[in-house]
């Protein structure tokens, strides 16, 4: 073990220790969704970005699937590329098509998880909390998790608030527009539990 190690390039111990440490991380996110899907509520979590149109690719769970798929696939190339700008330009593909993969996969669970019997109107007064956080002034949108009416979900969100709210802030829903809800930081709202809706 000692002696391959030895053997590696610069350029392949890079990929090799991006590989890892984001395939754990991967690794525990899933743990995480899984634990969430099984009743946990708002187990899950996201990093400090913006949405926009509500499109869910750059998320803490899309960059860390572009550093796994992108870190094996790039120790795999600079294994047998001496060039260490080919492993780089296959990384940087790979890794790009494992973050759009992962951000259709999400926008796809959310909307399964949304549709049925859900009806949207009553998530008025509810407590959610921000998955990604929600620029100020409707500026653009965040996400919030919340379980209503039975289901765990994910939905878009938007603030009237002067400043941004992040990332696991506790939030009361105002009202529910088309696509997005508005929300307010729950000492802002009148909370509710989903035994009311």
């Amino acid at each position: 073990m000692a002696e391959w190690y030895a053997s590696l390039r610069v350029a392949e111990k890079i990929f090799f220790y991006t590989g890892c440490i984001a395939s754990v991380l991967l690794i525990v996110q899933i743990i995480l969704l899984l634990i969430s899907f099984g009743g946990a509520g708002d187990g899950d979590f996201d990093g400090d970005v913006d949405t926009d149109g509500g499109l869910s690719f750059f998320t803490v769970k899309g960059f860390t699937a572009f550093f796994a798929l992108g870190g094996w696939c790039g120790f795999a190339a600079a294994t047998y590329m001496e060039n260490d700008w080919a492993p780089i330009l296959i990384a940087v593909a790979t890794g790009t098509l494992a973050l759009l993969g992962v951000g259709y996969a999400m926008r796809g669970v959310a909307k399964l998880q949304c549709s049925g019997n859900i009806v949207k109107e009553k998530f008025a007064g509810l407590t959610a909390t921000v998955y990604a956080s929600v620029p100020p002034k409707r500026s653009g949108r965040g996400k919030i998790t919340l379980t209503a009416q039975g289901k765990y979900m994910e939905i878009d969100a938007m603030t009237d608030c002067a400043e941004r709210i992040p990332v696991d802030t506790s939030v009361t829903i105002l009202e529910y527009q088309e696509d997005y809800a508005l929300v307010a930081a729950s000492a802002e709202g009148t909370e509710k539990t989903d035994t009311e809706a």
